[in-house]
């Protein structure tokens, strides 16, 4: 029997209850995926708050929710909660949330449905409340795709409304976020030419050509992305998440390929890292082909911290400085339609897509306090 519950709390549970595996990690399982019952879910309880909502269809079946409260005189300015909505794969039994030593289980509930319950339990409150912003406007907007592709932000980027802060909710502890790396895949080949693999100087090995590649990438250009640093971020990074070629054992292979995830900083760009590269494969005399393998931009976020909404946040939030992560979030989409973002949030990333999925019901709560001590210091 669940303990009696908070109306965060008891919100919480509630999101976790509604599956929202984004469709495109598990395209088999309908009853699922997709966030369409999410939205309805939160429509739904703002209509009892007397707010109505609009859908801004992304994909095929799936919308992002946007909820307004508008200020009691014009709108100067406009801040938007912009937590995600959808969810990675897990059993159906991960959607049956529990309570355990102070933390609730399940998937979701870390990444970020607990970001969604205390920012919308922020919002509700102020809507309730009476004492609107003077000049204000706030939207909650419920995201769609961040799992996959940043559908959803990157349509709120294009078709606005565009604000002057996004606080994206992602788990950061409580921190407040104001950088992350970007984020490029990299697809190099290699190619070869076949024989039988009794007779290999008839051939050229491409696995033997790419092994150079990959020592030169280990070794040399390691080195080089050490060197690069960010007050906030540190180095970018590089890893090989697949490789591929050749055959069989008997066939000296005509093919290799890999696939790089390049983590980037602020001042880089697809091109920048594209130049440097291959600049530096061919001084050591190699040549793979080069395409990037993700059609989508996702750069590096960094919003400065001394912006007044920022600094407000961070006075709401009771904390001194903000943090910089590695991974890749929704606010630089938002971003990159000219909206400052920060990313805060319960909970720790290392939660994120775990199997046990858990996210502190304290954090939760303390999360909505700051998000609505900054709504009501807003003017």
């Amino acid at each position: 029997r669940m303990p009696r519950l908070s109306p965060v709390h008891r919100l919480l549970c509630e999101l976790v209850e509604i599956p929202s595996v984004n469709p495109l990690l598990l395209p088999d399982e309908e009853e699922l995926t997709g966030e369409a019952e999410v939205v309805d879910f939160l429509a739904e309880e703002a209509k009892k708050l007397g707010i109505s909502a609009r859908k801004m269809r992304v994909l095929p079946g799936r919308s992002n929710l946007l909820l307004r409260l508008r200020p009691a005189g014009k709108v100067r300015q406009r801040v938007l909660l912009t937590p995600h909505l959808d969810v990675v794969p897990a059993e159906k039994r991960a959607f049956k949330p529990k309570i355990r030593k102070g933390n609730l289980h399940g998937r979701g509930s870390c990444d970020t449905k607990g970001s969604v319950a205390s920012f919308f339990s922020a919002f509700a409150m102020l809507a309730q409340g009476g004492r609107r912003p003077k000049n204000t406007e706030i939207v909650f907007v419920g995201l769609v795709d961040e799992e996959f592709g940043q559908a959803g932000s990157r349509a709120l980027a294009q078709k606005g409304p565009q604000g002057d802060l996004a606080i994206a909710g992602e788990p950061t502890k409580l921190q407040v976020v104001s950088a992350h790396k970007g984020n490029l895949w990299i697809r190099l080949g290699t190619k070869g030419k076949a024989a039988h693999g009794s007779t290999p100087e008839n051939g050229k090995n491409a696995i033997e050509s790419m092994t150079k590649v990959l020592q030169c990438l280990f070794g040399e250009y390691s080195k080089m992305l050490a060197k690069k640093s960010h007050p906030l971020l540190g180095s970018p990074t590089l890893s090989i998440g697949r490789i591929t070629g050749g055959s069989q054992p008997n066939v000296i292979p005509n093919h290799c390929e890999i696939d790089l995830d390049r983590r980037t900083l602020p001042d880089e760009t697809p091109a920048s890292v594209k130049k440097e590269l291959t600049e530096l494969l061919a001084f050591n005399g190699l040549f793979p082909s080069y395409t990037g393998a993700r059609e989508a931009s996702c750069p590096a976020l960094e919003t400065d911290p001394k912006l007044p909404l920022v600094r407000s946040f961070l006075k709401a939030a009771r904390r001194r400085q903000t943090y910089g992560v590695p991974y890749f979030t929704d606010a630089s989409p938002i971003a990159m339609g000219g909206t400052p973002a920060v990313v805060y949030g319960p909970g720790d990333i290392a939660q994120a897509h775990a199997k046990d999925e858990w996210v502190s019901l304290k954090e939760v709560e303390k999360c909505r306090d700051a998000i609505h001590r900054f709504l009501i210091g807003l003017e």
